[in-house]
């Protein structure tokens, strides 16, 4: 059934006080890396990835500020979510959007198998006459 307007609210901000938690937790363990660089030491492809993931959720958290400081902006957030759908952290990102995006790349990947399968086979074939 259809949830009532008050339980989807409270889910709505529970999402959001997850979001602003995991977005905390990534902050500081940012920072520690941050830290161990500052000191010398190297940070594995892992590490680099998230350091990297994370600046750029703080970066996308400055233009989501706006909407809560500018008075009733935030009314017009939904559009600009619609429009700009990466302006949000990765941390406030919901199930159906994750799987949205992972199926988007898969369909990239296999088109883009696709092609070189193709071009393979049109390579092949010009080999085989030019040698025959």
């Amino acid at each position: 059934g259809r949830k009532s307007l008050r339980q989807r609210a409270v889910d709505e901000l529970k999402h959001y006080y997850n979001g602003l938690h995991l977005l905390w937790t990534d902050t500081k363990v940012a920072a520690r890396m941050v830290w161990r660089l500052l000191h010398g030491q190297v940070l594995t492809r892992r590490e680099r990835r998230r350091l990297l993931r994370t600046c750029a959720d703080l970066f996308r958290l400055v233009p989501f500020l706006v909407f809560v400081i500018v008075p009733f902006m935030e009314f017009l957030l939904p559009v600009f979510l619609k429009l700009f759908p990466e302006m949000l952290p990765s941390t406030f990102e919901t199930e159906s959007k994750k799987e949205e995006k992972l199926k988007k790349k898969l369909n990239a990947r296999l088109e883009i198998a696709k092609f070189l399968r193709e071009t393979i086979a049109e390579m092949a074939k010009r080999n085989k006459a030019d040698t025959g």
